[in-house]
């Protein structure tokens, strides 16, 4: 297959998917779905190269799993196909949405051995319901359910998605520039994941392992006086807040490193950095609802939290009980699994001597388990 490249698209919003992770990180094992389905095809056909495209937010994350080449896609399908074809230079190129994720091996062998004969190649289903259109019955025989994966020229797919215009597929871009579209028998197997109900009619999917990851956070801020004081997310009473680009949460900032560094996902700099004005005094609280989701869109859920609070002063045992609560809500869990715990350093070192507070924060996440959403 050294002729071929493999897109895989994986840029979707998962809108009509009905859950809080998107459907393209559904862990299979120990792997997300776009992962699974990268890895499926390539010890399958082993292809020149694979192309995985990903949403703007997403691709610096996927390219911690694998060797294979991300690339950042646009705000539909034909701008993110575009962006990919940029890269490719072998004479064909096959596409498929990693929607479809379960993959017949016989019918991508259809597609591929029909490489020379059309412009491009697709697998369709025929109908077999009745269909109506406009509230009048059309003739089943002349429609067909189009599937992925398509095999196209690379040269005319770059021509017919040269223009600013979107397509639903690639067969129908190259339809609109008078090139021939060749239909090969698809198959029920490649059914596409759109919504949560679609899952119990994929059975190649695979529960998520039940690994546990634990990740340790840390954050240092001195007093600035005449500053409001949050810490975790609870107003504190007190003369001084701390010195910070944002409103200084040392508390809820330890916490987002946490669970960043459990998610594997980086640090709190990379996410807001305070070189960016745009976190110029912004709520800590807003920015873990943030992480947040950014963690369950990605396919982990929040087991627990514990929080150690080192501070001289102010003395904090009137709010432990409002900080845990708090802390509890943010992560949507329950409050048993959000434990806050403060102590003071003894008098000794720049927090003894009442000039900040250090927060040391652990967190760990499972994997989300959408079986039980079935």
């Amino acid at each position: 297959m050294q002729d071929i490249t493999l897109i895989l698209l994986a840029a979707g919003s998962s809108s009509r998917f009905g859950m809080p992770t998107k459907k393209q990180w559904l862990y299979q094992d120990n792997k997300p779905l776009w992962l699974a389905v990268a890895d499926n095809f390539q010890n399958s056909f082993n292809f020149s190269k694979i192309i995985i495209v990903g949403s703007s937010n997403e691709t610096a994350y996927m390219k911690q799993f694998s060797n294979y080449h991300c690339v950042t896609g646009g705000n539909s399908r034909s701008s993110s196909l575009r962006q990919a074809l940029a890269e490719v230079e072998t004479p064909f190129v096959l596409v498929n949405d990693i929607a479809r994720c379960c993959i017949d091996t016989a019918m991508v062998e259809r597609v591929i051995a029909r490489k020379k004969d059309a412009a491009c190649i697709v697998p369709a289903l025929k109908a077999v319901d009745t269909l109506y259109l406009d509230q009048e019955p059309i003739d089943r025989d002349k429609v067909q359910i189009i599937q992925t994966p398509q095999l196209s020229h690379t040269v005319t797919l770059k021509k017919a998605l040269a223009s600013t215009g979107d397509f639903s597929d690639e067969s129908s871009a190259i339809r609109a520039i008078g090139e021939e579209v060749l239909f090969v028998e698809g198959s029920p197997r490649a059914h596409k994941l759109t919504t949560g109900n679609d899952l119990k009619r994929l059975p190649c999917l695979t529960a998520p392992a039940t690994d546990t990851f634990v990740g340790f956070g840390i954050d240092i801020h001195p007093f600035e006086e005449g500053k409001e004081m949050k810490l975790c997310g609870i107003t504190i009473n007190s003369p001084f807040g701390f010195k910070a680009h944002s409103d200084g949460d040392v508390a809820i900032h330890a916490l987002i490193d946490a669970l960043m560094g459990a998610s594997g996902m980086g640090d709190i700099g990379e996410l807001f950095p305070d070189t960016d004005t745009a976190y110029a005094g912004a709520d800590s609280a807003l920015l873990l609802q943030n992480v947040v989701a950014r963690i369950r869109r990605f396919g982990y859920e929040i087991s627990n939290v514990d929080m150690t609070i080192l501070a001289q002063s102010p003395k904090l045992l009137p709010y432990k009980q409002a900080m845990r609560e708090q802390i509890a809500k943010l992560l949507g869990i329950t409050t048993n699994r959000a434990n806050i715990k403060a102590t003071t350093a003894e008098k000794m070192g720049f927090v003894g001597r009442e000039e900040g507070v250090t927060v040391h924060a652990v967190a760990s996440l499972t994997y989300f388990n959408w079986e039980k959403m079935l």
